[in-house]
């Protein structure tokens, strides 16, 4: 089975390694730095907000996956907070390019 490469797509690094076993087919990791962001409630409030969007968007990956299962690295890069409305729609074009590298890696 491929290992997948990670990619930038600011403001998210995504990296993705193939499982063996797992009850769901996407397993995730959210990480914002402490280095960027000192105060744990911004921290946290980024991390619910890219769980938000991810919420939003993981069925396209979870049809692009079929049977294999990954698990599925977030590290939120920027050094500024953003809006949701930008996570989100950051997140879904980052998602693209992500199914896009499954589909071929998996064939």
């Amino acid at each position: 089975m491929a290992n997948g490469k990670p990619f930038n797509y600011s403001p998210f690094r995504i990296s993705w390694i193939p499982i063996a076993e797992s009850s769901a087919p996407v397993k995730i990791v959210i990480s914002v730095p402490k280095r960027s962001f000192k105060k744990a409630v911004d921290r946290n409030r980024l991390k619910r907000q890219i769980r938000e969007a991810y919420r939003k968007e993981k069925q396209n990956t979870y049809t692009v996956l079929g049977e294999k299962k990954i698990l599925l690295i977030l590290i939120y890069t920027a050094k500024t907070k953003l809006e949701f409305k930008e996570i989100e729609q950051k997140l879904k074009e980052a998602f693209k390019r992500l199914n896009n590298t499954l589909i071929s890696d998996f064939k």
